[in-house]
């Protein structure tokens, strides 16, 4: 859901955290460590929109290696207050019917059983912060939603005008939630749940929630926040600063330097074992603030492959993998259209090496990012990571300039296969190289 007034990334540089101050009270589940995620606007997807058509591209995906499919919300949309023709996906009318534009209940529940069968995983959307105003909840529980001084039930925000904001002080909202929650687990066997603006909703609720559906079977939970007390019910958060650091590297803006005093930071407030997505885009970002390669421009390539490389998993938006540079109305009909671009090899390599190489793993199973030192430390990005006897190294000139640079470590020395060209190649502690500008080198073991 997009959001002006509120930021959807809290920057956690307002306060000091540490993994010991909040503790993870649950582990990924164990199919999770090796996987990376892709994220589905049913709606815009294909011509037709439905669940029926999309299925047809499973074999596609599958061959990507991308096995977390995340939906966005396939409930009914809110019609009173809509905005534009269809309205956003976000407005949610229903929390336990299936929206009838994708199709029935059973066309849902045939597309999980197939998801599953393919071996990949399936994750929806949830938008527990508000409802459509049409939502029954309105006339049956009035009580569930904040008023304001005149006991008018209000939006969370002047510009989400076509929601209500509902009120979690009142606990019998709670269990009308969880219930909703629990529903898709038990009735559609579905693995998880990306919570929609989960920072705004207390965080005692989503430990409840977590307690409860894991007594079904161990979810997979990804809150659209970054602030480190969602580790408490969440495997994975939206890793914002990395993105809004890719976007300033990118303009100017911000250097490596940067870049390097985040990643740091980052392993300081996270425990190990709790994931962040690393993404170059989603819906919110393709539709208000642009395409990656409008943000990123020439690095849009060589930022999307970092994203596949540092800890942890990775998150492809769908057209991405084809090369696809155009805004996504919000609000209204707008299919992807399909080619084929080099954007879909670069992807399935690095999602099937996350997969053959144990250093690329999630959370506590991957390797720990090793700085590797350059003589340009505005421009270079240089690093490795291990697990086991499984290693990659990874160069990259993040500057739209050619540089030449030596990059000194012990971490370096050793014999390595470039990727690329299956050339095996042996590197000393200290070595002298010369990238194009947005050129990158990745090696592994």
């Amino acid at each position: 859901m997009k959001r002006y007034f509120l930021p959807l990334s809290i920057s956690v540089s307002f306060v000091i955290f540490s993994f010991q101050t909040f503790a993870q009270q649950y582990s990924p589940p164990e199919w999770s460590y090796d996987k990376s995620i892709y994220e589905v606007n049913v709606r815009q997807f294909t011509e037709e929109g439905t669940f029926k058509a999309f299925e047809k591209h499973l074999s596609r995906l599958k061959k990507l290696g991308t096995e977390i499919l995340w939906f966005m919300p396939i409930h009914p949309i809110g019609v009173k207050n809509r905005k534009g023709t269809l309205g956003s996906y976000y407005s949610v009318k229903n929390y336990k019917e299936v929206n009838p534009e994708f199709g029935t209940p059973e066309d849902f529940k045939t597309l999980v059983n197939n998801i599953h069968k393919s071996g990949m995983y399936v994750i929806i959307d949830w938008v527990a912060n508000h409802t459509a105003w049409d939502n029954p909840w309105i006339q049956q529980h009035p009580d569930f939603y904040t008023k304001d001084s005149l006991g008018k039930i209000i939006s969370p925000n002047p510009d989400w005008s076509d929601v209500a904001d509902l009120n979690y002080e009142n606990k019998e909202l709670w269990k009308e939630m969880i219930s909703a929650l629990k529903f898709w687990v038990e009735e559609y066997d579905i693995d998880g749940y990306r919570c929609d603006v989960a920072g705004m909703i207390p965080i005692e609720f989503w430990i409840e929630a977590r307690k409860e559906l894991d007594e079904i079977k161990n979810v997979f939970m990804l809150a659209e926040w970054d602030t480190p007390e969602m580790q408490k019910a969440f495997d994975m958060t939206y890793d914002w600063n990395l993105f809004k650091t890719l976007n300033g590297i990118a303009d100017g803006k911000k250097s490596v330097n940067d870049l390097v005093v985040h990643l740091n930071k980052d392993k300081n407030d996270y425990p190990v074992n709790h994931f962040r997505m690393q993404f170059t885009s989603n819906h919110d970002e393709n539709t208000w603030n642009g395409t990656e390669f409008e943000r990123l421009g020439d690095g849009a390539e060589t930022f999307a492959v970092l994203t596949c490389l540092i800890p942890d998993m990775p998150l492809i938006y769908n057209g991405q993998e084809a090369g696809f540079n155009k805004r996504l109305s919000f609000f209204e009909k707008d299919s992807i259209e399909w080619k084929d671009h080099k954007f879909f090899d670069l992807y399935s390599m690095f999602f099937h090496l996350k997969k053959n190489n144990k250093a690329l793993l999630n959370g506590k199973q991957g390797g720990e990012l090793m700085i590797i030192q350059s003589s340009d430390e505005e421009s270079i990005f240089a690093f490795s990571r291990s697990s086991g006897k499984d290693k990659i190294l990874a160069i990259f000139n993040l500057s739209n300039s050619q540089k030449e640079f030596e990059i000194e470590s012990e971490h370096l020395t050793g014999s390595y296969k470039n990727l690329f060209t299956d050339k095996l190649e042996s590197f000393k502690s200290k070595e002298f190289f010369k990238l194009n500008a947005w050129e990158y080198r990745v090696y592994i073991k």
